[in-house]
């Protein structure tokens, strides 16, 4: 048995359960989600896309509590990068999840950046690497943005590099990280698309531990990200390919990044997210009961 990781939270979140989006034939019922991710050991959630849960904090409040779960965060999408005229429109959507995470009592919202490549079409929407000009928007948008969640809701922001985003390689994320004040802006490093697009995250930790605010725990198949890599394959199709695959079989090593985290002293989420969109509606239950048992036998 590994050394016990007492500094790290476990959870998962509606992503395991193949939900992308707040409304999809596809996904399995909300009810069921929470039915299954207490069965299967875990305590802590996010809320998923803004409307696939119930919005509504009374009924939520019940619905949770009733199966034992607690809310770690919740999550949106930006384009800040795209300057000042997109403000008010970010602000409004970032208020309604804002509101609930903090009526959920949770401290984070997980904040992502826009595509660049759709996610269900793989259309082109944008060029992959930004301007200088939309750095220092997408920079100064980021600290504005968490300077007014936290003044509002109380709510710290964490960032998620994210594939197909313009934050995902090392040199981006670090260069991201560099420009923006630890005050108001700090990180959710996700393992699965940081190995995607890359980085290491456990010399991340090493090297930018103090603003690692939030994990998500994700692997890669070496394989098909090979071929991903090779062949410009979208986001979208690569996890339909199964690129993001079932822990301990991919990459990078959970243990050692959670014996990185652990040692940063500060208590904090590790939220397990295996992008599965679109799945069979019984395949994500088996593989949530392994996952938390694997996790287990690290020590978290």
């Amino acid at each position: 048995m590994a050394s016990a990781l007492d500094r790290i939270r476990v959870g998962s979140a509606p992503d395991s359960w193949g939900v992308w989006f707040p409304d999809d034939p596809a996904q399995v019922p909300w009810e069921r989600f929470l039915d299954e991710v207490a069965e299967a050991g875990y305590s802590w959630i996010e809320l998923g896309p803004y409307g696939y849960l119930p919005t509504d904090p009374a009924r939520l409040t019940h619905e949770i509590a009733r199966r034992d779960l607690k809310v770690s965060a919740g999550t949106v999408f930006t384009g800040l990068h795209r300057g000042p005229s997109v403000w008010e429109a970010t602000w409004e959507h970032v208020s309604q999840v804002a509101a609930l995470t903090q009526a959920m009592g949770a401290k984070h919202l997980v904040v992502i950046p826009s595509f660049w490549r759709d996610d269900k079409t793989a259309e082109i929407l944008e060029p992959p690497e930004l301007t200088g000009e939309q750095w220092a928007h997408l920079t100064k948008g980021m600290e504005r943005l968490g300077h007014e969640v936290k003044e509002t809701y109380g709510l710290d922001i964490v960032v998620h590099p994210h594939a197909d985003t313009h934050l995902d390689t090392e040199d981006h994320v670090e260069r991201f990280l560099d420009s923006t004040d630890s005050d108001l802006v700090n990180l959710c490093l996700d393992t699965g698309h940081y190995a995607y697009c890359g980085g290491d995250s456990v010399k991340l930790i090493e090297t930018y531990g103090e603003r690692v605010g939030y994990l998500h725990l994700k692997q890669v198949d070496p394989e098909i990200l090979a071929d991903v890599v090779k062949n410009g394959v979208p986001f979208g199709p690569a996890v339909q390919r199964g690129v993001m695959c079932e822990p301990p079989s991919g990459v990078p090593e959970l243990e050692p990044v959670l014996v990185a985290a652990q040692r940063l002293g500060v208590e904090l989420f590790a939220i397990v997210e295996q992008d599965m969109y679109p799945c069979e509606p019984d395949k994500p239950l088996p593989i949530a009961v392994r996952t938390r048992k694997f996790l287990r036998s690290c020590g978290a």
